[in-house]
């Protein structure tokens, strides 16, 4: 019974919008203010981004599991929720800062515009994860997505500047930088066949 309800599309999607929903139920209460919702706003789109990107990785290595198959038939919605994180974590950042002027003015710390770079490259992302947008784009489809390679490292950069901290960072980006280091390393060879 769990299974068929985890299998439909709207709970999946419930669930990829229950951190959202608990962060915006203080900030709806006056409780917070968008500053306090820039960190962990930030933090699930990356969280999200990560685990999209992690997955072909491991099938590579670890080769077909029955949960890897069922998350990879739902890679692009995690990449969509990994988007929309962005997105909000935009609409706090412009709120909190309030004015053009203020925002202009800290543009180019390296911590600032890497951010809105990531922004950037995640917008054609975001905007071509349906079915639509595959079939129109053929092979370019496969080739459009890979920016979301230069999406992480602009990410990271942000975090790791923006907080002053690499250890929280680094948390989250080593799990994904090894492996697809490995994925690599051993070639699409599956290491874990008896696993």
């Amino acid at each position: 019974m769990l299974r068929i309800i985890l299998n439909k599309k709207p709970t999946f999607w419930a669930l990829l919008c229950l951190p959202a929903l608990l962060m915006m139920r203080p900030y709806a209460f006056g409780d917070v203010i968008a500053m306090d919702m820039l960190h962990p706003t930030g933090e699930w789109s990356a969280r999200f981004m990560i685990a999209a990107m992690v997955l072909s990785p491991l099938l590579s290595l670890i080769g077909p599991r029955p949960w890897l198959s069922w998350l990879i038939q739902r890679r692009r919605a995690l990449g969509v929720a990994a988007f929309g994180y962005a997105i909000l974590h935009l609409i706090f950042y412009i709120i909190d800062m309030g004015n053009l002027d203020d925002i202009l003015a800290e543009f180019w710390a390296l911590g600032i515009w890497t951010g809105w770079a990531a922004m950037l490259l995640f917008v054609p992302l975001g905007l071509t994860s349906n079915d639509a947008s595959m079939r129109a784009l053929k092979a370019g489809w496969k080739r459009l997505q890979r920016l979301v390679y230069p999406t992480a490292v602009l990410v990271l950069v942000h975090w790791i500047f923006i907080h002053n901290n690499l250890g929280p960072a680094l948390v989250h980006f080593i799990p994904l930088v090894l492996i697809v280091a490995a994925r690599y390393f051993f070639a699409n060879r599956t290491i874990f066949q008896g696993a």
